[in-house]
C-alpha cells in the first residue's frame, strides 16, 4: 500500500510505546512500576461524574454545535477572563475531543508549506509532528537546565526569522516541569511585537503549579490578539480519558478552527460538556489534594534520584514530571538515554521514557512521570540504584 507523502511527517507520542512494551511484559507476569505515562492516577471527581451520568440520563447525546455548547463556552470565557485578566467571549472559545485538536488545527489553519515554527526543545513530541505535517519547518529552541529548563533570550532571538509564523510555548512544561518567568514571557512578547508572529501557549498544567501562581503571556498588553490559550480538561480534573480541550484566541481564528472541527470531529461529546462545567464551576477541593500529594511525591522522587551515584535532578516547580541528567551514566556505560532507559525497563520494570522522546535536546536525561504512589516510586528508586550499581 502506498502512504501520501505526509504521513512521513508525522510523528509520534514515545510515551504510548513504552506503555505498550510495559503492558506485555505485565503480561508475562512481571511487576511494572509506571513511571512513563503522563496521566494522573487519581480518579475523576465524584459531582463531575454524577454530572455527566445525569446529562446522559437526560438525554444529552446527540449532535452539539461545532464550537461546543455555548453553556461551557461562557463558563470558559468567564474563567479565562478573570484569571488571565482579558476580556474574552464565548465566540473566542472552541471546544474540542482533547486538547490536541487544538494543536493540529491551529497549525492546519495558520502555516503555509516553509513557514518557521519555534518550539521548546525537549518539549512535547506532538508540537514537531504538526509542524512538520503542516508542511512548515520546526525550529528548535533549545531548554536550559542551568536556566531552570527555561530558555535563553538570545537563542530565541536566533530562532526568530522573516518565515517565523508561530511560537510555541508551554508553562508549567512537558517533560522538564520547568516554568517560563515573568520576565521570559516578556522577552517573548518584546520580540514578536510588529511582527505577523501567533503565540500557542500550552498552558495544560497551568494549575498542578507547586510555588508562585501561574502568568501567561496572554495577559500582557498587545498579546490577546497574538496568542492561542490552549487547555482542557485531562491533568487538572483527572480526565484523561474523557477527551476534552479548549482553545481561547482571536475570534477570526476561532471561526477557522470551527472549520476545521466540522470537518473532522463534527462536535465535541455533548454530555461531558456539561460535566466541564460541573469542573470548572464546582468545588475544587480534589485539585488542591491533587497538587499536593503531586508536590509530596516530587520531593520523594527528587530527592531519592539525587542520592543516586552518577544522577542530579532539578526540583520541578509544576507538572508531574522529573527531567534527571543522567550524563555521567551515559558517559560512564556508553548507554544513551534510549539505551538506558531501555535497560531499566527490562532489567528493574521500571518504565520510563528517554529524554531524546522530547527531542533532540532532550539527550543525557530521562523523563520519570511520579503521577504514581509513594509507595511505587520508592520502589522504583531502589530498583533503578540496584539496577544502575550492576552497570
Amino acid at each position: 500500500m502506498k502512504f501520501a507523502e505526509r504521513m512521513s511527517r508525522l510523528g509520534t507520542e514515545t510515551a504510548f510505546e513504552v506503555l505498550s512494551r510495559a503492558k506485555v511484559l505485565e503480561a508475562r507476569g512481571e511487576k511494572i512500576i509506571h513511571l512513563e505515562i503522563g496521566e494522573p492516577d487519581f480518579d475523576t471527581p465524584k459531582h463531575i461524574c454524577e454530572v455527566a451520568i445525569k446529562a446522559l440520563r437526560e438525554g444529552h447525546t446527540h449532535y452539539g454545535p461545532a464550537a461546543g455548547l455555548l453553556e461551557l463556552r461562557q463558563v470558559i470565557a468567564e474563567k479565562i477572563s478573570n484569571s488571565r485578566s482579558i476580556s474574552v467571549n464565548p465566540d473566542q472559545v472552541v471546544v474540542t475531543p482533547g486538547a490536541k485538536p487544538i494543536m493540529f488545527f491551529s497549525c492546519l489553519a495558520l502555516l503555509e508549506r516553509g513557514d518557521e515554527v519555534i518550539y521548546p526543545n525537549p518539549g512535547f513530541p506532538i508540537y514537531e509532528s504538526v509542524i512538520r505535517f503542516a508542511g512548515a519547518v520546526p525550529v528548535p529552541l533549545p531548554l536550559l537546565e542551568e536556566k531552570k529548563f527555561s530558555f535563553d533570550v538570545d537563542d530565541l532571538r536566533k530562532c526568530i526569522s522573516k518565515k517565523t509564523k508561530m511560537i510555541i510555548l508551554n508553562s508549567p512544561q512537558n517533560p522538564t516541569g520547568g516554568v517560563l518567568s515573568h520576565s521570559d514571557l516578556e522577552a517573548i512578547a518584546e520580540l514578536v511585537d510588529g511582527r505577523d508572529v501567533m503565540i500557542l501557549s500550552d498552558e495544560i498544567y497551568d494549575h498542578i503549579l507547586y510555588e508562585g501562581e501561574h502568568e501567561s503571556i496572554v495577559s500582557l498588553p498587545g498579546m490577546a490578539e497574538k496568542t492561542i490559550l490552549l487547555n482542557g480538561f485531562s491533568k487538572t480534573y483527572a480526565m484523561t480519558g474523557w477527551r476534552m480541550g479548549y482553545g481561547v484566541m482571536p475570534e477570526p481564528l476561532a471561526e477557522k478552527i470551527v472549520q476545521l472541527q466540522i470537518n473532522s470531529n463534527s462536535c465535541t461529546n455533548s454530555f461531558i460538556q456539561y460535566a466541564g462545567i460541573a469542573a470548572l464551576t464546582g468545588p475544587q477541593d480534589e485539585v488542591h489534594k491533587m497538587v499536593a500529594e503531586f508536590k509530596r511525591r516530587r520531593d520523594v522522587i527528587v530527592d531519592g534520584l539525587n542520592r543516586i551515584e552518577g544522577i542530579s535532578c532539578l526540583r520541578p516547580q509544576g507538572a508531574f514530571y522529573v527531567f534527571p541528567n543522567v550524563k555521567k551514566l551515559t558517559s560512564l556505560t556508553g548507554k544513551d538515554a534510549y539505551q538506558l532507559a531501555n535497560y531499566l525497563l527490562k532489567e528493574t520494570g521500571v518504565a520510563v521514557l528517554a529524554g531524546t522522546a522530547f527531542g533532540a535536546y532532550g539527550e543525557g536525561y530521562l523523563r520519570l512521570s511520579y503521577a504514581n504512589s509513594i509507595e511505587n516510586i520508592e520502589q522504583a528508586l531502589v530498583r533503578i540504584k540496584a539496577a544502575l550499581e550492576k552497570l
